[in-house]
This record gives structure tokens, C-alpha cells and sequence, in this order.
């Protein structure tokens, strides 16, 4: 079985969202982080890295008590990629993966990364798997192999991991198709999350 760290981003400033952090906004008598690491604790991730970066201490006052590790990224305002680096360099040398988690994903389900996981197992933690639409689009989160780590920590700031998955050969990924993609949309909007609330 390999050892997969979970690196879960929560230093972006919201901006779509407003002035709240949408992180800390209730959903069902709970934060949406809180909902995000409840689905990593029920598929079986453990040490999981919080980074960090605008509202820090609201952030971290939301997880208090959580068995989980932060990291602070100062460069958050330069974008998600200089997250992703500092949360990759913040993983222990034995992690054989790293599942990249955006903080503002609550409807994300333990058996949809349980399956990523499983998967990622049948390859020999050897390919990066992540969760497809049913017209094959990729979807977050994205589980990479160590051998990607020294790519994600070198991240241009200003974009995300795709300008990494671009590059790479159908070879060295597997998409993993989602019974339910309602799951695998995140929460950018007060509309957004309203719309979840009436669900």
C-alpha cells in the first residue's frame, strides 16, 4: 500500500467569493474546510498539511484539534502554485503521493478518493490519477507521484498544477471516472454556495 499525503490549499484571499472567507462560510452546522477534511479523515488520508496564507489564524482556529499540520505560505497572493510548492516541500520523505485537495470542495465524497487512491495503488504509484467528467475532463483533486514532487514545488506561483498535467504523456495519468460529478464542483460564489444550501 503506498503512503499518500494530503495537501489541503487554504490560503487563497476568496476573492470571487467576497469579503468572508469562504472557507469558514456554514454549510450544514459546519465550515466548508471542515467538511473537506472530514471526507480526507473517512477515506483513510492521514497527515494531512493545511497551507495557509491569507486569514491564517481563522483558518487554523477552524481545524484546532484536528489531527492535521500546518503550513504557512507568505507568497499566497502570488497564486495557488506557490502553495502547492510550499505544501509539497512541508511532506515527510517516505509520502509515495500526495493528493492535492482545494479547501472549498465540500461535497466531495470518501469513496470517490478512496477510489482515486485504490487506482493509484493498481498503478504502482507511478501515475497521476484524478477524477474525470463523463465528457473526460479532468477534475480536482489531482493524486501525484513522488516522482512530480520536484515539478510541484517548483510551480509557476500564478497558475496551478495543470501547466504540469499539460506536459505530461496520457502514459503518465489516469482519469477516473465519477458516477456523481454534483461532488466535484467547488464553492467560488455566495451563489454557488446558496445553491448547495438548497440542496
Amino acid at each position: 500500500m503506498s503512503k499518500i499525503a494530503a495537501v489541503l490549499l487554504a490560503a487563497g484571499a476568496s476573492q470571487r467569493f467576497g469579503a468572508p472567507n469562504k472557507l469558514l462560510a456554514d454549510l450544514r452546522g459546519k465550515a466548508i474546510v471542515v467538511h473537506v477534511l472530514d471526507v480526507l479523515e473517512r477515506a483513510g488520508l492521514v497527515g494531512v498539511t493545511v497551507v495557509t496564507g491569507w486569514d491564517a489564524d481563522s483558518v487554523e482556529l477552524a481545524l484546532s484539534g484536528r489531527d492535521v499540520r500546518f503550513v504557512h505560505n507568505p507568497d499566497w497572493a502570488t497564486g495557488m502554485g506557490s502553495s502547492i510548492g510550499v505544501g509539497i516541500a512541508a511532506l515527510g520523505s517516505d509520502a509515495t503521493g500526495a493528493m492535492i485537495v482545494p479547501g472549498d470542495m465540500p461535497l466531495l465524497e470518501a469513496d470517490e478518493i478512496a477510489q482515486l487512491v485504490a487506482q493509484f495503488d493498481a498503478m504502482g504509484a507511478a501515475r497521476v490519477v484524478y477524477p474525470v467528467t463523463e465528457q473526460g475532463e479532468q477534475r480536482n483533486p489531482v493524486l501525484w507521484p513522488r516522482r512530480f514532487f520536484a515539478d510541484l514545488r517548483a510551480l509557476d506561483p500564478s497558475n496551478g498544477a495543470k501547466q504540469v498535467l499539460r506536459r505530461l504523456s496520457p502514459a503518465d495519468c489516469l482519469g477516473v471516472p465519477i458516477s456523481d460529478e454534483s461532488t466535484l464542483i467547488d464553492i467560488d460564489t455566495p451563489e454557488a454556495l446558496s445553491a448547495v444550501r438548497k440542496d
